[in-house]
């Protein structure tokens, strides 16, 4: 086991019959943590390491962690974060209803990076992506969870115990290359985006979600919320990783690729579904995405 990593383990308070921790070694450098915690708070203390990188997926309850740098991250069930154990240092964790579950995964970046698992060799993930694109100048990041963080988060869980540790290898390396095709740029400071703010637009993305079929505008959008239409934008990316109008393109074109598979709709009855009132727009903007014609990807 690297020994930065297992003084992060032995260093961490506090561990006593209120936390449980499993712990995981996957590749040089990286570990796993299953996270179960029953109580209401408690201080992080360890020494401040820039070169670790930590990712929190909370699973179940939730998380209110107060960094010593006056960041503040919420996590709740779905949700996962990143940040450099620098940032983390002498902070408070606050667990509502006295109950988390979660993992954590412990990067090493100097390890991982002169002994990266095979596959990522010649990416930058370690190197740029990891520190420099998603925590810049140590600064901690957050994401709302959505279909894709999810199925790869869930299967770090309920596996074959014979099956679990390959899983948890590949779940993590699935994990790194989303992290490192994603468009996230965090704010300069967290706590402008309080929980307020993050509810408002968790019930916008539901709310676009339920009405796939409709062209809603940032504009109405922030008239029905009271929220500043840039306000809105830069929270949006903030809490999902991207724009609205590509997270929503992305979610219309899945919709629409399970429609062609699973009914027996028209093309233009499905384009009408995912909001494309002109079935010529909807088959380019499908053929783009999924480089077939929607024609073609029902009969593949």
């Amino acid at each position: 086991m690297n020994n930065t990593l297992m003084n992060v383990q032995n260093n961490v308070e506090p561990f006593d019959q209120k936390t449980e921790r499993d712990v995981i070694f996957l590749y040089p450098g990286i570990q796993l943590c299953y996270v179960t915690i029953s109580t209401g708070s408690f201080s992080a203390r360890h020494k401040p390491i820039p070169h670790v990188i930590q990712i929190n997926y909370c699973k179940a309850g939730q998380l209110m962690w107060d960094m010593k740098n006056g960041a503040r991250i919420y996590l709740n069930p779905g949700d996962f974060s990143l940040h450099p154990m620098k940032a983390c240092t002498d902070s408070v964790l606050t667990f509502s209803n006295n109950t988390y579950q979660g993992l954590t995964i412990y990067i090493d970046l100097l390890e991982a990076s002169g002994n990266p698992p095979e596959v990522l060799n010649g990416q930058t993930i370690f190197e740029t992506v990891l520190p420099e694109r998603l925590c810049p100048d140590n600064k901690p990041a957050f994401l709302a969870g959505n279909e894709q963080s999810e199925r790869i988060f869930s299967g770090f869980y309920n596996q074959p115990k014979a099956l679990a540790l390959p899983y948890q290898k590949i779940k993590v390396l699935e994990l790194l290359l989303y992290l490192s095709k994603m468009e996230f740029t965090p704010q300069t400071k967290l706590d402008e985006y309080q929980f307020e703010l993050t509810e408002s637009v968790r019930n916008i993305h539901d709310q676009l979600l339920r009405h796939m079929d409709q062209r809603i505008t940032i504009e109405e959008l922030s008239r029905q919320y009271l929220i500043n239409p840039t306000t809105l934008k830069n929270a949006f990316k903030s809490v999902y990783g991207t724009s609205i109008g590509a997270h929503m393109k992305e979610h219309r074109m899945r919709q629409a690729a399970r429609m062609l598979i699973e009914s027996n709709m028209k093309i233009a009855e499905v384009a009408l579904a995912v909001g494309y009132d002109s079935q010529s727009k909807f088959a380019t903007a499908f053929k783009a995405y999924f480089k077939v014609l929607p024609r073609e990807y029902r009969k593949k």
